[in-house]
């Protein structure tokens, strides 16, 4: 199935499509198609069998954002799962995903589309939705199309794997964001809020590079301030995607979304090194 769909959308590509080829394939998920497949659908089976006891109603309508984070999958991986498989039961709903993370290779002032036309992993491509993000640019001045803030770039890159087989077939609107205004962000959220063919991406880490306790506290607090929707509770200190992440809580406290915790650790519970640990969690946003 898998070669039947990479060839099939290799045969047909239009040669002059501008592709964003994979950046950290086999630095932060495995590189080969069959290794990364097999990767990621252990982290879905085992993430489905562990999250049987969430109680929430997840039913056709019911998901409209997950937050996630984004580290290389054997730090990560498995939190991340906590949250993708819950798309599985709806994987034909979609039509699109608007994803959102912070800019870490690049200074950005607002944020940035790429100029391509399609993104590439070792599971295949996927086309972005030019059409929409036209509109969205032109709407907001703040977006600019920048082909150097993705060019590096592994916050949206190490969602995509997760994504293709999570979801049956979509389009991407992926976004760079850079320093701003977290109100910004809410409103151009807001232009989704009600289109439910529309899952919404958010990719974060939570702390950076403290010791085990005191990361496990600060993250505490911060998953608190995100399942109280209280946006102006978190800095830039507590979450490296923190503009996008505030701006997806304030547009979950005007949608009135529920919001639902799926996993906490750190890199000191994942790879076991307690020293200097990166923060990770994954929550659900759901009518």
């Amino acid at each position: 199935m898998l070669g039947f769909r990479y060839w099939q959308t290799m045969i047909t590509e239009n040669q002059s499509q501008k592709i964003r080829h994979p950046a950290v394939a086999s630095m932060f998920y495995p590189g080969k198609p069959a290794d990364l497949l097999n990767s990621v659908r252990k982290y879905l089976s085992d993430a489905d069998a562990e999250q049987s006891t969430v109680k929430f109603k997840n039913d056709e309508n019911s998901v409209r954002a997950l937050i996630v984070p984004h580290a290389g999958y054997i730090y990560s991986g498995k939190i991340a799962a906590s949250a993708y498989q819950l798309l599985q039961q709806n994987k034909y709903h979609f039509k699109r995903v608007l994803l959102l993370g912070p800019a870490h290779r690049l200074w950005l002032q607002g944020a940035a589309f790429p100029s391509e036309e399609v993104f590439e992993t070792p599971l295949g491509r996927i086309n972005l939705d030019k059409t929409r993000m036209k509109k969205l640019a032109a709407d907001f001045s703040w977006i600019s199309f920048n082909k150097k803030a993705h060019a590096e770039e592994h916050s949206l890159e190490v969602q995509l794997p997760f994504l293709q087989e999570a979801i049956a077939d979509f389009e991407l609107l992926p976004l760079v964001v850079g320093e701003m205004d977290s109100l910004q962000i809410a409103e151009m959220i807001q232009q989704f809020s009600n289109d439910l063919e529309t899952l919404i991406v958010i990719s974060t880490d939570l702390s950076h590079f403290h010791n085990y306790q005191t990361a496990y506290e600060k993250d505490a607090l911060t998953a608190n301030a995100i399942e109280l929707l209280e946006p102006q509770k978190i800095s830039s200190e507590d979450a490296c995607g923190v503009y996008p992440l505030r701006g997806a809580l304030v547009a979950a406290l005007e949608n009135k979304w529920k919001i639902h915790r799926m996993g906490l650790c750190n890199s000191g519970d994942t790879a076991g090194d307690y020293g200097r640990v990166v923060g990770y969690g994954a929550w659900a946003l759901t009518t």
